[in-house]
């Protein structure tokens, strides 16, 4: 075979190399658009199939839609690149087994170092799945409550009411507690004198929640009236009568604080004794003196 038969041999060979190259190219950018497209189509469903809710619950859903939508965009290209490039290796007569064998083990030892990390990354994904909690919500984890400030794969962060900030990692929260989400609760436990008239307390309690409701100030954030559940157990020095009051969310303490006032002030009119606990103290009479026999 001589020189020109061997380059006209190699020049057919990079031809069809370079046609199949910009083929699987452009399967690969039709791909990645297709992809796009359809996290673009399934986030305007999601938003679009989501009931009626307010400009700032809208916000935060489709926050959280686009991280997902993210999450798997960035996954699907990983997947689209990664092709390219060992369909490119193999076509320029690298062979790619022994890549593959050394990102496995290298995945392997990589996944035994960061257990935790990967552990953190599953959970944090499960929490934006599940839309356990949201930016804005009050939520307790592990014993900790604060407001959220921040919900990322790795780490969780709540901001107490002393404005101390806590960070979890997602892979460690043992007990999760959202105390805001769709709507909140504030529940009374009003401690009374034994000597009161159990029915009529109840009668003013229920009277001072139907007037807070009424309450232009408070009534858009009272969600249902006061419900008075009746009497709840005998203390050592109260009879105690449980309430609750349900309210939109984050705003139980506002109205819950309200109430109380209003409470006490309808108890101070109507002469109904709020009990504490108090000391009697008993001097007693002065003893007789010791008599001494001094015979």
């Amino acid at each position: 075979m001589n020189l020109m038969e061997l380059l006209s041999k190699y020049q057919v060979k990079l031809i069809e190399i370079s046609i199949q190259i910009f083929f699987v190219v452009l399967f690969a950018l039709i791909a990645l658009k297709i992809v796009r497209v359809i996290g673009k189509t399934i986030q305007k469903i999601v938003v679009s199939g989501v009931e009626k809710i307010n400009h700032e619950e809208m916000l935060e859903f489709q926050k959280r839609v686009s991280t997902i939508k993210g999450l798997l965009t960035a996954t699907a290209d990983a997947i689209i690149y990664a092709t390219i490039i060992f369909f490119f290796l193999g076509k320029i007569g690298i062979d790619v087994r022994p890549i593959l064998a050394g990102a496995g083990i290298l995945g392997l030892a990589v996944g035994f170092g960061a257990q935790e990390l990967v552990r953190d990354i599953i959970s944090g994904m499960f929490i934006i799945f599940e839309n356990q909690i949201r930016k804005r919500d009050v939520a307790i984890i592990n014993g900790t409550g604060g407001l959220v400030e921040k919900i990322g794969l790795r780490t969780t962060v709540l901001r107490d009411v002393s404005g101390v900030v806590h960070i979890f990692q997602n892979g460690k929260i043992n007990s999760l507690s959202n105390v805001t989400k769709e709507w909140s609760a504030m529940v009374f436990d009003i401690g009374v004198a034994y000597k009161e008239n159990i029915a009529e307390v109840m009668k003013v309690m229920q009277k001072v929640g139907d007037d807070l409701a009424k309450d232009p100030k408070f009534k858009k954030d009272i969600l249902e009236p006061l419900e008075v559940m009746g009497l709840d157990k005998f203390a050592d020095s109260a009879i105690i009568i449980k309430a609750r009051i349900k309210t939109k969310p984050i705003m139980q303490w506002t109205v819950g604080r309200e109430y109380r006032l209003r409470l006490k002030e309808a108890f101070d009119a109507k002469g109904i004794e709020i009990p504490f606990p108090h000391l009697s103290l008993y001097w007693g009479s002065n003893s007789d003196p010791f008599k001494v026999n001094t015979k």
